[in-house]
């Protein structure tokens, strides 16, 4: 009876320590994620600007907008568009910056 104690109790310790080492894993990644933002920001490259909807304009390609907005998976939340070369001037995107995907996540 004494053993299984002692076993449940080093068994608890360890899940501990590794509860532990992932909390401040999980916690410097999201620190590290709020500085690269903040660092966007003073370069001017925040998604201030584009909303979560957002309209094509004219010259623009997905690749200025997802550098404008912050959002790297355009694609894949638009499925209406079947290639990078069906944007045009008054197409609809969803969008949904970096900073909005970790607030969610």
């Amino acid at each position: 009876m004494a053993c299984s104690r002692k076993s449940s109790a080093a068994n608890f310790n360890s899940y501990s320590s590794l509860f532990l080492v992932l909390f401040l894993l999980i916690a410097k990644y999201n620190f590290l994620e709020a500085r690269n933002l903040e660092e966007d920001d003073q370069l001017g490259l925040s998604s201030e600007s584009c909303d979560e909807m957002y309209i094509v304009g004219e010259g623009e390609t997905l690749q200025t907008i997802s550098d404008k907005c912050d959002d790297l998976f355009i694609l894949e939340e638009n499925t209406h568009i079947n290639d990078a070369d069906d944007v045009y001037p008054g197409l609809v995107l969803k969008i949904t910056s970096r900073k909005l995907r970790l607030m969610f996540n």
